[in-house]
């Protein structure tokens, strides 16, 4: 196959941990040619979906990874798949790119995870969808009504809807003194929405990231334990990444979402589970195959290139 990655510059990328590099490792083991371009690669010419692309071949070196060995402006839809993993945040120029993508696949183009799922699937609220698995939640830009969800749930978790890593996520308790200014500073007195959900204890034990490829659970999952006197599990916020096999509940969630996920267009979903409840529904970049398969042995991405080559019928 020949397969297309939009991401962000191959500069940044941390090869010890991430997940795309692993899917290009895995794919290319296996005779597939890679290509590499970002958002402001893409154009629209007569109708068509263009971009600027390099063609890559990884090293085996850990610092100098990879080689450009052409550079060239194709068609998306010439490509036997386009995986979109651009990094959030999810902004004015991602929404743009996702209706850019989506243009290419009426002119054929192969697209994972599909662009009318990413927009429709926004990390946080995508859990409304499945109330049945989550902690009491308020989504709003009200500060009045944030105040009576405290009031109601004594301790809860601010987050904006449009962070990742943990950025911007806030403990409040009732005896906070700083709750009228982080209102005002994460809704923008009243002109942002945000989400609140009420605290679960369980965080301690993990903020656990259960991927799902192809509608499937991967059989073990990462729980990101916060460091001392944290509250976010986040890799990005300094969490410790253990490697479990999934719990009865964790394999619930998932396989209960999965069939809906693919209906939906979603090859690759990562799910956050504290505890016993579905936090987020993670389907831009969801990461953490290096993690998981250097403790559990499991090849995470073999399973997504094995989804991948199946979905485009190229096994």
């Amino acid at each position: 196959m020949h397969i297309a990655f939009l991401a962000d510059p191959l500069s940044s990328f941390k090869t010890y941990k991430d997940s795309t590099f692993a899917m290009m490792r895995e794919a290319a083991s296996r005779g597939h040619v890679l290509y590499a371009f970002e958002q402001r690669d893409m154009r629209v010419v007569a109708g068509r979906v263009l971009a600027d692309v390099q063609t890559i071949t990884l090293t085996g070196d850990a610092d100098d990874w990879y080689r450009i060995s052409a550079t060239e402006t194709r068609d998306l839809a010439s490509f036997d798949a386009v995986i979109m993993r651009k990094d959030p945040p999810f902004d004015s120029e991602y929404l743009y790119a996702t209706h850019l993508l989506e243009h290419a696949e009426r002119n054929g183009a192969r697209v994972f995870n599909k662009p009318r799922a990413l927009r429709d699937y926004n990390e946080k609220l995508a859990i409304l969808r499945f109330a049945q698995f989550t902690t009491p939640t308020l989504v709003t830009s009200q500060s009045d009504a944030i105040r009576t969800f405290l009031a109601e749930h004594h301790d809860v978790i601010l987050k904006p809807l449009d962070g990742m890593g943990g950025a911007g996520i806030f403990r409040l308790r009732e005896d906070d003194p700083n709750i009228g200014a982080i209102l005002e500073t994460q809704t923008l007195n009243g002109a942002v929405t945000v989400m609140v959900q009420r605290y679960l204890p369980a965080i301690v034990d993990g903020d656990k990231r259960v991927l799902v490829i192809a509608g499937k659970p991967v059989d073990w999952c990462l729980a990101r334990i916060p460091k001392q006197g944290e509250t976010r599990g986040n890799l990005a916020a300094g969490g410790t990444g253990v490697a479990r096999p999934l719990s009865a509940r964790d394999r619930e969630i998932a396989e209960t979402l999965g069939p809906q996920l693919v209906a939906d267009g979603l090859l690759l979903v990562g799910l956050d589970v504290i505890g016993e409840n579905l936090t987020e529904v993670n389907v831009t970049s969801p990461t953490c195959f290096q993690e998981i398969t250097a403790q559990s042995g499991i090849n995470v991405a073999g399973l997504f290139v094995d989804a991948l080559e199946q979905a485009v019928g190229q096994r």
